[in-house]
């Protein structure tokens, strides 16, 4: 399928973009709410220098992947995929934990800034709130940008574009909104993406390792095989991996036709951990 890491980027971008936009415009509407409002410059200037320093990170993430072999290709691959699960993981539970209080760390963290005379103190916590966003959008579009690098682009301009409207909206309705309920939706979707990467890391590892002769046993053999016979012509059906609907699903949520055991059990264990855990921190508010 053409651009199959188009729709995944998209929404992965939309996700983190407006997360980051949100706690910018919280910053920008209490500095205006408390009369500071020409102090808005130092919140956008760490936003600002955020985005610059994802953006070259993201670069040479794909400098350095585009002269490896295919061994360290996969290596690279599967490496990279369980840090962002790892540093995704942090973020969630970094979520669940703060999300009712955010508005008011904030808040008081500017409230700091401002007594202490420190200005620039507000574009660190600016730069820190976006740049821990832009992280995981690196992370995340690292992967998928391996696989499908014009599709990837096209979803992350066009979820970032969306973004940019609606921060217009954001920056005047902070108040109004339910910042808890936000970021407990949001890190279901986070958890949804999170399995997905972590069952594509691992078998990004146990292809490296079959090439330097590792043989994991009944862990790297297939524990099914679903995917439906390839068309005459060579296409392959919708429900395929790597079919329209099939590929889709594998960016989105890790879908296989044919995973390893290993693969399948590290995809529901995580599921059944960090789901669980999300689970009951946000029972009754879901």
């Amino acid at each position: 399928m053409m651009y199959e890491g188009l729709f995944p980027s998209l929404l992965i971008t939309f996700r983190e973009a407006l997360e980051a936009a949100l706690i910018v415009a919280i910053m920008v509407s209490y500095l205006r709410r408390v009369g500071k409002e020409r102090l808005n410059a130092y919140a956008y200037l760490g936003a600002g220098a955020a985005i610059a320093v994802s953006l070259m990170l993201g670069i040479a993430l794909q400098v350095v992947y585009g002269g490896l072999d295919e061994f360290a290709a996969e290596l690279f691959e599967g490496v990279a995929s369980l840090t962002a699960v790892a540093v995704l993981t942090y973020m969630i539970l970094w979520m669940i934990k703060h999300s009712r209080g955010i508005r008011g760390e904030l808040e008081e963290n500017i409230e700091v800034a401002i007594g202490s005379g420190e200005l620039y103190g507000i574009a660190a916590l600016s730069f820190v709130a976006v740049f821990r966003e832009g992280l995981e959008t690196v992370l995340f579009l690292s992967t998928s940008f391996f696989q499908d690098p014009t599709g990837t682009l096209i979803g992350l301009l066009a979820g970032s574009a969306i973004v940019l409207v609606l921060a217009v909206f954001l920056v005047r309705g902070t108040r109004r909104l339910d910042v808890k309920a936000f970021f407990t939706y949001t890190s279901i979707l986070l958890v949804v993406f999170a399995a997905g990467l972590a069952g594509y890391g691992v078998h990004e590892l146990i292809e490296a390792g079959e090439k330097v002769g590792v043989d994991l046993g009944p862990l790297g053999e297939p524990a099914f095989d679903v995917n439906p016979p390839v068309n005459p012509d060579g296409s392959y059906p919708a429900l395929h991996e790597k079919g329209v609907v099939g590929s889709i699903l594998k960016a989105l949520v890790g879908y296989d036709g044919n995973p390893e055991w290993l693969r399948v059990i590290v995809y529901l264990g995580y599921w059944a951990v960090i789901g669980y855990y999300l689970y009951t921190r946000n029972r009754g508010n879901i």
